[in-house]
């Protein structure tokens, strides 16, 4: 399970303006009343330009997995609040427990990841449609920079609920069995929100700045957890369900559920995103992107199969690596 140490690393609010101040203050002395969550584990390559873009944001939270590269004193000189997470397997994890541990001061939440960053027209349509009380959360498309290219093609558009009212929106659990080498945060678990919701049309920027390597061990640990949730049977967790006619998440986890076990469907699933979705129009990181997106799902399947020599579980063949993961410093 999760643990916390809150006050020991816990930024003091400043009173500049990168802060709103208390919630009790009238919503236009901020540029955007909201509480801003960035899960964080050695991101100082990328979270200056996150944090930049979140001045005058109300609250920014940023939780840290014991960052050893100077992400937090990051963090703090930008005004944010820094919590620390320690992360021992099970649910929930860093996203989920921060939602229902930190003493949010505002009414809406934003979800950000530390590649990701505010652009002005989002920002102008956040702070309208946060005014709206007929929905309780909002999906927000991304513009994926990949080798310092905006992929325009290769199937990498996609949205995610990451705004919505606080106390309504929850992240579903795929599966309680976890450990520390699946990733510390919520890898392809989805947002579930009480109430209507609705897509806003302004776009974040995700821009990673770091290595291909440190790209792969992260995918690794993804790979990991994507094994043990489609080896695991589904327990009584709350989740979306797989729908072709539903959202763009339902539909891209039925054609999952289905085209999984396809033999050779990592090289199918290549060749979709770089030709059917046109990934060559986006050049060497085009081709390099999607081969990644296929060579990720070789990996799924392959644990997969590691998993059922000797009949064991994956859940003990990741326990394996998660030490060598911890040494690696790669969860997020």
């Amino acid at each position: 399970m999760a643990q916390s140490i809150l006050m020991p690393y816990m930024a003091k609010k400043n009173s500049s303006a990168t802060q709103c101040g208390d919630a009790a203050r009238a919503p236009d002395d901020c540029v955007l009343p909201v509480s801003v969550i960035v899960p964080v584990r050695n991101e100082a390559q990328n979270i200056r330009r996150c944090l930049e873009s979140v001045r005058g944001v109300g609250e920014v939270y940023v939780v840290d997995s014991q960052s050893t590269d100077g992400t937090v004193e990051i963090a703090q000189s930008f005004g944010a609040q820094v919590v620390q997470f320690q992360y021992s397997g099970g649910w929930p994890k860093k996203r989920q427990w921060a939602l229902e541990e930190l003493p949010l001061s505002f009414n809406w939440v934003l979800l950000l990841d530390a590649d990701e960053s505010l652009t002005p027209d989002l920002i102008f349509e956040i702070r309208q449609a946060i005014r709206n009380p007929e929905f309780n959360g909002y999906y927000i498309g991304l513009e994926i920079f990949f080798l310092g290219k905006l992929l325009r093609h290769s199937g990498a558009t996609f949205y995610k609920l990451c705004l919505f009212r606080r106390g309504e929106g929850r992240f579903e659990c795929r599966t309680r069995k976890q450990d520390a080498s699946m990733c510390d945060m919520e890898v392809h678990e989805h947002v579930i929100v009480d109430g209507a919701t609705r897509k806003l049309k302004a776009r974040l920027e995700h821009r990673n700045e770091e290595s291909l390597a440190r790209y792969i061990q992260k995918h690794n640990e993804y790979s990991n957890w994507e094994a043990q949730v489609w080896s695991a049977p589904q327990d009584s967790c709350n989740q979306i369900r797989p729908k072709l006619s539903g959202s763009q998440a339902q539909r891209r986890r039925w054609l999952r559920k289905h085209f999984f076990w396809v033999p050779g469907s990592p090289l199918f699933f290549f060749l979709y995103k770089y030709l059917l979705k046109l990934g060559f129009l986006d050049g060497v990181p085009g081709l390099i992107y999607c081969a990644f997106q296929g060579i990720q799902f070789f990996h799924i399947k392959a644990k997969l199969y590691e998993a059922t020599l000797g009949s064991c579980e994956v859940s003990e063949i990741t326990d394996r690596g998660a030490k060598h993961v911890e040494e690696c410093h790669v969860r997020n």
